[in-house]
């Protein structure tokens, strides 16, 4: 705290990105075209593009709740849709398991997440995908398929053969 205002420090963030990185900051997305340093000196939302997860990448609940709570960060008009889909999926994951790491780490992603920390919630959601993977099964094989699964079913009717196309004739077909 200082004397003067009786509030708290603002503490500065130094980042260092490589040319062609994009940082969100505040919703807008900021691409650096060389090797740059940054200092936010003001409390700012940010998150590097390396802990951006794509919408296609979003497979597991987990997944899922991060991609809301990452749309509440770098897309803030969208805040309020994207905080009713992290209610949901979170309510979801909340019914499925019991599992006390996971249910606990909820607990403490929703508290972030209210208190308007979503970037720390993030951390934390990541922190307990290995918890999730080990309740999918991704760390055992996966069953046998039977190779006739894997065959396509046979088409009903005649089969079509296909046309046969005349090909140009080549100097070394003369001979």
């Amino acid at each position: 705290m200082t004397r003067e205002t009786g509030r708290a420090a603002a503490r500065t963030m130094h980042l260092n990105l490589k040319a062609g990185e994009r940082v969100y900051i505040n919703g807008a997305v900021v691409r650096v075209d060389r090797k740059v340093a940054l200092e936010l000196m003001n409390d700012a939302t940010f998150l590097l593009e390396g802990h951006v997860l794509q919408a296609e990448e979003a497979t597991t609940p987990l997944r899922q709740l991060y991609f809301a709570a990452q749309t509440m960060l770098i897309a803030p008009a969208q805040t309020g849709p994207a905080r009713t889909l992290y209610a949901q999926i979170e309510e979801g994951i909340l019914a499925a398991t019991t599992e006390p790491a996971i249910r606990d780490g909820l607990a403490a992603a929703h508290a972030l997440v209210e208190a308007g920390r979503a970037f720390e919630a993030l951390k934390l959601i990541r922190g307990l995908y290995p918890a999730e993977a080990d309740l999918l099964g991704a760390g055992r094989p996966l069953p046998e398929v039977p190779p006739a699964a894997l065959v396509p079913p046979a088409r009903s009717g005649p089969r079509r053969r296909p046309a046969m196309r005349a090909r140009p004739a080549l100097p070394s077909d003369k001979a």
